[in-house]
C-alpha cells in the first residue's frame, strides 16, 4: 500500500512537473513574443525619429533659404531706391543749374535798368513778375537762395572773391554779395560769391 502511494505520488509529481514545464515554456514564449513586439515598436519609433529629424533639417534649410532670399530682395529694393533717388537729385541739380543762370540774368537786368525812366516802368514790372515767378517755382523744388549780406563769412556756404577794410564793420563780415548761392534740399549746389571785410593792419606804436 505504501508502494502504491509512492507510485501515485510519483505520477502526480511527474504530471505536475510536466504542467509546470509547459507553463514555463508558454511564459517564455510570451516573453519572446513581447520582446519581439517591443523590438518592432522600437524600430518603428527609431524610423519615425529619423524621419522627423530629416524633416526638421529640411525645414531649417528651407527657412534659411527663405531668409537669405528675403534679405537679397530687400537689398535689391534698397539699391534700386537709392539709384532712383540719385537720378532724381541729379536731374534736379541739372535743372537748377539751368534755371539759376536765368535768375542771375534777371537780377542783373533789374540792377542795371534805369528805374527813374518812366519808359522802363512796364519793362521793370515784366522782369519783376518773371523773376518772382521763377523764384516761386524754384522753391517748389526745394531750391533756396543763399544771400549772406551783412552776415559772418562761412567758407562752407560762401566763396570770398575779395577782402576790404571797412570802418565800423567787424572782420570776416560779408559786405557785398556779387552772386547769390543756392541750396537744393539743404545741400549747397552753388556757393555765394561775396566780398568780405578784413581787419585793419596793426599799428606799430613802438616808434
Amino acid at each position: 500500500m505504501t508502494t502504491e502511494s509512492n507510485e501515485n505520488k510519483s505520477a502526480e509529481e511527474i504530471a505536475a512537473e510536466e504542467i509546470i514545464a509547459q507553463a514555463e515554456e508558454q511564459v517564455e514564449e510570451q516573453h519572446e513574443h513581447a520582446h519581439e513586439a517591443i523590438s518592432e515598436d522600437q524600430e518603428k519609433i527609431n524610423e519615425l525619429e529619423l524621419a522627423l529629424a530629416a524633416a526638421q533639417s529640411t525645414v531649417a534649410d528651407q527657412k534659411d533659404s527663405v531668409i537669405r532670399a528675403k534679405a537679397e530682395v530687400d537689398n535689391i529694393r534698397r539699391r534700386s531706391a537709392q539709384d532712383v533717388e540719385k537720378a532724381r537729385k541729379f536731374a534736379l541739380e541739372k535743372f537748377a543749374g539751368e534755371m539759376l543762370t536765368t535768375v542771375d540774368n534777371l537780377e542783373r537786368a533789374l540792377q542795371n535798368i534805369d528805374k527813374e525812366d518812366e519808359k522802363n516802368k512796364g519793362i521793370i514790372e515784366g522782369i519783376e513778375l518773371t523773376y518772382q515767378g521763377l523764384l516761386a517755382s524754384l522753391e517748389k523744388f526745394a531750391i533756396k537762395a543763399v544771400d549772406p549780406q551783412d552776415q559772418p563769412f562761412n567758407p562752407e556756404l560762401h566763396q570770398a572773391m575779395s577782402m576790404q577794410e571797412v570802418d565800423g564793420v567787424a572782420p570776416n563780415t560779408v559786405i557785398a554779395v556779387m552772386q547769390k548761392g543756392y541750396e537744393l534740399n539743404g545741400r549747397l549746389i552753388r556757393p555765394a560769391m561775396v566780398m568780405v571785410s578784413k581787419a585793419a593792419p596793426a599799428v606799430d606804436t613802438s616808434a
